[in-house]
């Protein structure tokens, strides 16, 4: 039941953030949104899977897919920040985009 509970809790986080997508115009902000939805929907969906399966050797490769999820996520995001940062891209849209 927790299980079923928490994945429907990442589908809701999910949702809010593919708004969040689409709502904000420059690419930073973009960036922040999809980080979260990957982290915070990501360990909803892992905990869950632990609940389902129990404590077995599953729920030890999932602990550890999610430290790696963890270690790797922010790092991906920060890269592409910085590329587009050095590229020049400016954080604000053009008034003419808007």
């Amino acid at each position: 039941m927790i299980s079923i509970i928490l994945i429907f809790l990442s589908w809701i986080f999910i949702f809010f953030g593919v708004l969040g997508i689409y709502r904000f115009k420059n690419i930073y902000a973009r960036l922040l949104t999809s980080s979260n939805i990957d982290t915070v929907a990501f360990i909803t969906i892992i905990f869950a899977l632990i609940f389902k399966v129990g404590i077995n050797t599953l729920s030890i490769r999932l602990i550890i897919i999610l430290v790696f999820m963890l270690l790797t996520g922010p790092v991906s995001n920060h890269i592409i920040a910085r590329s587009a940062y050095l590229n020049g891209i400016p954080s604000k849209p053009d008034k003419e985009r808007l």
